[in-house]
């Protein structure tokens, strides 16, 4: 199913850049959603696979923060994709007319900043209180099929009411775009 899901995103992607056609705000907007497809499955696919071939069951704790960082970021992103594509439909039910007038390629290109940096930068926080405000773990290996934040903080020895906010929070940050 991964090299599937790479194999269609990819050529999905590829198509889109190279037919001049389709270089309009709905197709860039769905190369951007395979792009983060790409991205997102291979954020979690390789360790699952070391898991379950390789029998590697431990996550490291620097490498676990790195992918719950990619794993949130591109969750958030392909969420604000979804809110762009809906936005342009929108505007192309509601002002056919207008609607290259009004979607240009900068405002498309700022949507796709804005929706690229958002995430990544709300995520940090999250890693940050986790790397530098907690201390004392029981181990430093983790012991699941992907890194999530409330697995970290159930290895903690300290006090987690912060971060058990902020995991609400952050659940709430990739739900709401």
């Amino acid at each position: 199913m991964y090299v599937i899901a790479l194999i269609g995103n990819s050529l999905l992607v590829i198509i889109i850049k190279s037919e001049p056609s389709l270089h309009e705000p709905m197709y860039i907007f769905l190369a951007m959603l395979g792009a983060t497809d790409i991205a997102l499955s291979t954020s979690i696919v390789p360790t699952m696979l070391g898991i379950f071939w390789l029998h590697l069951p431990e996550i490291y704790f620097d490498a676990c923060l790195f992918q719950m960082w990619l794993i949130h970021t591109f969750q958030g992103i392909e969420s604000g994709v979804l809110l762009a594509m809906a936005l342009d439909r929108y505007v192309v039910i509601c002002y056919p007319l207008r609607h290259a007038t009004i979607f240009t390629r900068q405002l498309v290109t700022h949507i796709g900043v804005g929706v690229t940096l958002q995430p990544a930068v709300l995520v940090i926080p999250c890693l940050l209180l986790i790397k530098c405000r907690l201390k004392l773990y029981r181990t430093r290996l983790i012991s699941h099929t992907y890194c999530e934040h409330m697995a970290l903080v159930k290895l903690v020895t300290e006090d987690v009411y912060i971060n058990k906010f902020y995991g609400l929070l952050g659940a709430f940050i990739d739900w709401w775009p």
